[in-house]
């Protein structure tokens, strides 16, 4: 059984008539390499989403990680890690990079369980694993947008998810920091959990395969497995069909 599996699903937005996704089945395997592409507004960042049970699912079956994503939503997110885009912290916001770490393992225990010794040494783990020790104790609100991209990082890692959802996670990172993170993600791989990115940056993937999916209008126009150097020329061209 694949660990992610949608089939024939439709998504929309609250109060939204219309559906983003549409009529979208897709499988993925443990230890894929998961690259979706496409242009602005084809539905890349709602499918993410979907999968993570925090858009609602109208019609369709959609099973991750063994749970009923339109009954168990909760269950999914406890076994999902989700890098989103664009996220922003205020200048005044309290919690350091330790105790943002930190919260990931929360979300796998649920707000009322206290953290066993287990728990701080995950979050250890992650700070260590993304090269943040230094920001351990400073504010998140203090910190640049690359460094903020860090600690969520580390946030979700520190989860241990089953599988990893990551949303332009490049974005703000420069060259080195992108080639430490890509490194991060290929022992993700390696070890089983599947990386699912939404990416228009497609230069520095590791050279593995790829399972490559491209949309437009919130349907899937590709769905197929390739060398790594062959994904950028694939959406491109894809993306002039439509």
């Amino acid at each position: 059984m694949s660990i992610i599996e949608l089939e024939g699903i439709y998504t929309a937005y609250e109060g939204d008539d219309k559906p983003i996704i549409k009529d979208l089945t897709l499988n993925i395997e443990r230890g894929e390499y998961v690259v979706i592409g496409g242009p602005n507004s084809a539905g890349k960042t709602t499918l993410l989403e979907s999968i993570n049970g925090l858009v609602k699912i109208t019609h369709g079956r959609a099973a991750v990680c063994g749970f009923d994503v339109r009954r168990s939503g909760h269950d999914v997110r406890k076994k999902v890690g989700y890098v989103v885009q664009n996220f922003y912290f205020d200048p005044f916001t309290p919690f350091t990079t330790q105790q943002v770490v930190m919260m990931g393992r929360y979300g796998r225990l649920g707000l009322l369980k206290r953290p066993l010794e287990e728990d701080y040494k995950a979050a250890e783990r992650a700070i260590r694993l993304v090269g943040i020790e230094d920001l351990a104790q400073k504010t998140i609100g203090t910190l640049s947008g690359g460094q903020q991209q860090k600690v969520m990082i580390a946030h979700n890692l520190a989860k241990e998810p089953e599988v990893m959802l990551l949303d332009e996670p490049f974005s703000n990172l420069d060259f080195s920091a992108r080639e430490f993170l890509q490194a991060i993600l290929l022992d993700l791989v390696r070890g089983g959990t599947p990386i699912v990115i939404v990416s228009h940056a497609f230069d520095g993937l590791p050279d593995i395969r790829i399972h490559l999916v491209v949309m437009n209008e919130g349907r899937i126009t590709k769905d197929i497995c390739c060398p790594a150097r062959a994904v950028e020329d694939i959406v491109r061209k894809s993306s002039l069909k439509q």
